[in-house]
């Protein structure tokens, strides 16, 4: 679907996981700042909701695109559509994702391949496919969304973190690769986000979160935004998760994922 202005702005951001949390504020930020737009979510009902709400608010083309990014073709389908179309992106921002929680030999197998598919395989996917336009370009930008269980092994989410310690990976080399290209990638990596996640992955009473005031996403999407626009490769909000990040690497890492196994425990 597709809503339009009579003023179409000059650069588009294409967004994942659109609808909700930190992705619905990240669009936001993009919508006042007068970029056009490419949402992606499976919520169909809430991007038309978006949609509407930027064209009475902004004077910018939004393109909504329903999508579930657990299914493999999902990418190639967006990027199709939109070449079909026209649509030149010139920022991405792979911000879908999601988690399970539990012993790894008790969670469901099914969720988890979905969520390497989501949180990993299609991120990887559209950046594969939209990069190679920005690089002949000469300009772009990518911002992933990862997480800071991304410096450390996380028990009772070991796929979880695991999926965000390789996209804070990848996004690091590839960022290095495209020193000199006009393109840059910046990857953002926020604590505890006030969202629907906690709930959604039965962790809402773990001392993790019971424990920790978390940011807003607007908060986060800000600072993620700040930092694209700056050139920053990682950002991490928050002084606490900064300090976090960067004194887990002088402790063994079996004490760092006995601490993190602790604090994931429900009380």
């Amino acid at each position: 679907m597709n809503i339009q202005s009579p003023i179409q702005c000059q650069e588009t951001a294409l967004i994942t996981g659109a609808a909700s949390g930190i992705g619905y504020q990240l669009a936001c930020i993009f919508a006042s700042a007068n970029y056009n737009l490419v949402l992606v979510d499976r919520n169909e009902f809430k991007l038309l909701e978006i949609a509407i709400d930027f064209k009475e608010k902004f004077d910018i083309l939004v393109k909504t695109i329903v999508k579930d990014l657990s299914i493999p073709t999902s990418p190639e389908e967006i990027f199709t559509e939109l070449q079909q179309a026209g649509v030149h992106i010139d920022i991405l921002v792979n911000n879908a994702g999601f988690g399970t929680y539990g012993l790894f030999n008790e969670t469901n197998l099914i969720s988890e391949l979905e969520m390497l598919q989501v949180n990993l395989v299609c991120l990887t996917h559209l950046t594969k496919l939209f990069l190679k336009d920005m690089v002949k370009m000469g300009k772009g930008k990518i911002l992933n969304v990862a997480s800071a269980a991304a410096f450390q092994p996380g028990p009772l989410m070991a796929v979880y973190f695991a999926t965000k310690a390789y996209v804070l990976s990848f996004s690091e080399a590839i960022a290095n690769e495209l020193e000199g290209t006009g393109v840059a990638v910046t990857v953002l990596c926020p604590g505890g986000t006030v969202s629907a996640f906690h709930e959604r992955t039965g962790m809402a009473n773990s001392k993790l979160v019971k424990s920790q005031k978390m940011m807003d996403a607007q908060t986060v999407a800000q600072i993620g935004y700040h930092a694209l626009m700056t050139g920053k490769t990682i950002v991490v909000p928050g002084l606490l998760n900064k300090i976090l990040a960067k004194i887990v690497g002088f402790f063994p890492r079996k004490m760092v994922t006995k601490i993190v196994r602790s604090m994931q425990e429900n009380k």
